[in-house]
């Protein structure tokens, strides 16, 4: 089961990759560092990036969570996450090989990965943000963080 969340700010899209064997994940992400910037600017140290550490952790965290349910991840090299980034923005992105998964997996890899980069990204920036319970489409989500660069930006 292929799963894609992607809109401007972001994407995730965790895949099985049947090539390298049963149960095999290729989890990609990535954040549009510029599109970010009305909420980040001016919030962080030099040479740190809320969008770049925030996913970092979240990459970081997914490998935990992969561990705590018996997969293992793998560091990924090569171009099996090529093409996905919607916009020519500036994008920060990670990858992971994830075998033994479970068949739950991505779904609940998907939710994690979403609140935590926000998350991260807000507390980074010393914004106290209400993020949405549960997990709102795609489109939905840009909608809600585009009102915060609108109301940050100024």
């Amino acid at each position: 089961m292929s799963i894609r969340y992607i809109n401007d700010f972001l994407y995730f899209v965790i895949r099985p990759d049947t090539h390298k064997g049963k149960d095999v994940l290729i989890y990609c992400s990535g954040a549009n560092v510029s599109l970010f910037t009305p909420i980040t600017r001016g919030r962080h140290g030099i040479g740190s990036s809320p969008v770049v550490r925030g996913l970092q952790l979240v990459n970081m965290g997914v490998r935990d969570l992969a561990l705590s349910r018996g997969a293992t991840p793998r560091a990924l090299r090569g171009n099996e996450c090529e093409g996905i980034v919607p916009t020519k923005d500036t994008w920060y992105t990670e990858r992971l090989l994830i075998e033994n998964a479970p068949e739950s997996f991505p779904g609940e890899m998907l939710d994690y990965c979403v609140h935590n980069l926000l998350k991260k990204i807000f507390k980074a920036s010393m914004r106290e943000l209400q993020l949405p319970d549960t997990l709102p489409e795609a489109d939905e989500l840009q909608l809600f963080v585009e009102t915060q660069c609108r109301k940050y930006g100024g």
